[in-house]
């Protein structure tokens, strides 16, 4: 079975077909890209998977279990995690407690022990603060440790912003458009950050993107939406190639 799979996947808007009968399947450490136009039905599969929205019709499997009907809050508790399209930080906070939250989902202590401040408390603080030292290192962000966060430029925020998606230790991870708002230096950056999350960290990544470039560099497999449906899906190249993506997408 496939680590993680989608099956006839549909989310209706009245008459509007957002996402109609998507199906597909992700193998474990494998990083799959979905593209396609503005409004193809990206990051409705996004939401769909975090269970922002309930599919209309359809189910969604991980580690052969179905999530269909997993609360919200109990996605990130079966390893899978997400980035966002715009930035979710807390802006009047340090990057470092920004990061913290994305350790929530390891907390194991109780109100009252935290309100007397167990030693069980203080030693699950020091593990959760050496994860998050370890994901500052891997992405290079110990200059911005103790920087808040509405002082950042939108390059470095979009970096924090993956980085807390990290803290929270995912099996699965979910970037949508990673690339958005970077520049090219930024850019080729997240490549090799993305590359890295699955050789050094061991993550499958489920990414949505527009910049052909960065798809190129570290996609497997691609598969290409429009109107909510699926076009094409293989290598980078071979669907870039498909007719009807030319058509769609690249506009030739």
């Amino acid at each position: 079975m496939s680590y993680f799979r989608a099956e006839n996947l549909s989310l209706h808007f009245g008459g509007l077909k957002a996402v109609d009968s998507v199906s597909f399947a992700v193998e474990k450490g494998e990083i799959l890209s979905i593209i396609g136009p503005n409004g193809a039905g990206k990051s409705s599969i996004f939401n769909l998977i975090s269970r922002i929205y309930p599919p209309t019709s359809g189910k969604i499997y991980f580690e052969d279990q179905d999530i269909t009907e997993q609360p919200a809050y109990d996605i990130a508790g079966l390893g899978i995690a997400r980035t966002f399209q715009n930035i979710e930080l807390f802006e009047n906070a340090t990057m470092l407690s920004n990061l913290l939250v994305g350790r929530h989902r390891h907390s194991t202590t109780r109100l009252w022990q935290e309100l007397l401040f167990l030693p069980s408390v203080r030693a699950g603080e020091k593990m959760h603060r050496r994860r998050v030292e370890q994901v500052i290192e891997f992405l290079d962000l110990e200059v911005y440790r103790d920087k808040l966060i509405s002082g950042l430029p939108y390059g470095v925020r979009k970096v924090i912003e993956l980085a807390r998606a990290l803290c929270s230790e995912p099996k699965l991870i979910l970037l949508d458009e990673p690339s958005s708002g970077l520049n090219v230096e930024e850019t080729e950056d997240m490549s090799f950050w993305i590359r890295d999350m699955r050789t050094e960290l061991g993550i499958t990544v489920l990414m949505v993107e527009h910049d052909m470039t960065l798809v190129n560099r570290v996609s497997d497999r691609v598969i290409a939406l429009n109107y909510g449906r699926v076009l094409a899906m293989g290598s980078p190249s071979e669907v870039q190639r498909h007719p009807d993506v030319v058509a769609a997408y690249l506009g030739a």
